[in-house]
């Protein structure tokens, strides 16, 4: 996991995605490439997910992909058969935590309170999900979340509401490695092969971050 985090912190944003056709995957992925963005997190909210997780990590080794949405074990056995790096959830289930851990694949808990923070912290987990930053308070609660923990050195990937014009408020926190949203790459523009706009997103954030 030291690894991915350092990549992570290379990236700083993630762009999260829903696609629905597995035949989209391929120019998806060389937006995100030319747009210097090389990070795609294909979320189980569709059924082409681990098929596009498949051939993402097939045909394209540079881009670095993981899956989100893991909500059940198949999703997270999915999710490592198929070729992501790691996997990432928007909550807590303990069962899927042991069995990450069991077959040794990097995983991501979303967590929200103090308590899930402590558990994860117990389990060993050295990266960690906030969601959903934005209803929750945002950079400011963030920041106040972190504070009993921040001598541990866990660190934190924020999303929900996350997006272009308050992304820089997360990565100004020191323990915030990434961030994650869903306006890079949205649906609308990979359903109609928008490419340009998603290649152009991506480039956008590459200015801002410096």
């Amino acid at each position: 996991m030291k690894e991915i985090i350092k990549t992570l912190e290379k990236i700083k944003v993630i762009p999260v995605i829903a696609i629905e056709d597995p035949d989209k995957a391929l120019h998806l992925a060389d937006a995100l490439i030319e747009g210097g963005l090389p990070m795609a997190e294909i979320t189980f909210r569709t059924s082409a997910a681990a098929r596009v997780i498949s051939v993402l990590s097939k045909e394209r080794p540079e881009l670095m992909v993981c899956a989100g949405t893991i909500l059940n074990i198949d999703q997270l056995k999915q999710a490592s058969d198929y070729g992501a790096l790691f996997g990432v959830a928007p909550g807590l289930d303990t069962k899927i935590v042991e069995e990450a851990l069991k077959i040794r694949f990097p995983f991501v808990p979303g967590v929200m309170t103090p308590s899930e923070i402590t558990l994860c912290l117990n389990y060993g987990f050295e990266l960690l999900k906030f969601f959903p930053a934005e209803p929750l308070g945002g950079a400011k609660f963030l920041k106040s979340i972190i504070g009993p923990f921040a001598h541990t050195g866990i660190k934190f990937s924020p999303t929900g509401g996350v997006n272009k014009n308050n992304f820089k408020d997360y990565l100004e926190i020191p323990q915030v490695v990434s961030v994650g949203g869903t306006w890079v790459a949205n649906k609308e523009d990979i359903n109609t092969g928008n490419w340009d706009k998603i290649k152009q997103n991506c480039q956008e954030i590459r200015s801002l971050i410096g």
